[in-house]
């Protein structure tokens, strides 16, 4: 069953990437998987971006989405709680069983996608893309900073971040990243902000600092409260550099 409280909707304007969501999310979950298994004996490290986790949590967080958007048990979801049930039910798991997890119910999730219109599951791959980074961070292993979920991480985000602006009555704010911009707010548009767009949605999720997101290139005051997503997330009070 397909519950809109866990996807996210296209924005009016949004353009879609050409790789559809579901090709995005395997991708993102045979790259995740493949990292995973690469770095087996840091799976019981913590993660610098999450530092409450552990990096088998991480994964064991990612495979809990998936088992509970297949059987719709999405009360709470994305809340402390309802991601907390995930991880203890997998915490005593051997690792190939987590994996396996994932892999069984990601390939339901991928159905569940397909059927959908474009940008439905947005939120889903901006979280999934999100905790891949992290992974990547722990790990010291770039990458997927270009891939298609980034691109639907990045539609979904700003896509969100305009609806609450606008909500609020803020006042347009510009985002410049390479390729192109996007306006966010009521406009006109009175600042703007030029960043990479692997930095901006890093931000967006408390990954980075108060002073990481100041030092942005701003146009007019920085306001770096402006780029945290929702209330559940804060800015870092170190640096963190990926």
């Amino acid at each position: 069953m397909l519950c809109a409280a866990w996807a996210g909707r296209a924005s009016p304007g949004q353009t879609v990437a050409m790789t559809s969501d579901a090709a995005a999310y395997r991708d993102l979950r045979t790259e995740v998987l493949g990292l995973a298994r690469a770095h087996t004996e840091g799976l019981d490290e913590p993660v610098p971006a999450a530092p409450a986790w552990r990096a088998r949590d991480v994964v064991a967080h990612l495979a809990g989405v998936s088992d509970d958007v297949v059987h719709d048990n999405l009360d709470g979801v994305a809340t402390d709680d309802w991601t907390a049930v995930q991880v203890d039910k997998r915490r005593a798991w051997d690792i190939e069983t987590l994996f396996a997890d994932w892999e069984r119910h990601g390939d339901a999730v991928d159905a569940l996608i397909d059927a959908a219109p474009p940008g439905t599951f947005g939120q889903l791959l901006f979280d999934a893309w999100t905790h891949e980074q992290d992974l990547r961070g722990a790990f010291a292993v770039p990458g997927g900073r270009d891939s298609a979920a980034s691109t639907c991480a990045y539609e979904w985000a700003t896509g969100m971040l305009d609806v609450r602006d606008r909500a609020e009555n803020r006042d347009a704010l510009e985002l410049v990243c390479a390729g192109g911009s996007r306006v966010v707010g009521e406009p006109p548009a009175v600042t703007s902000v030029r960043v990479a767009r692997f930095d901006l949605l890093r931000a967006l999720t408390g990954r980075r600092s108060v002073a990481q997101i100041r030092g942005y290139d701003w146009t007019g005051a920085p306001d770096p409260d402006r780029l945290v997503f929702a209330p559940i997330f804060q800015p870092r009070v170190d640096d963190l550099e990926e």
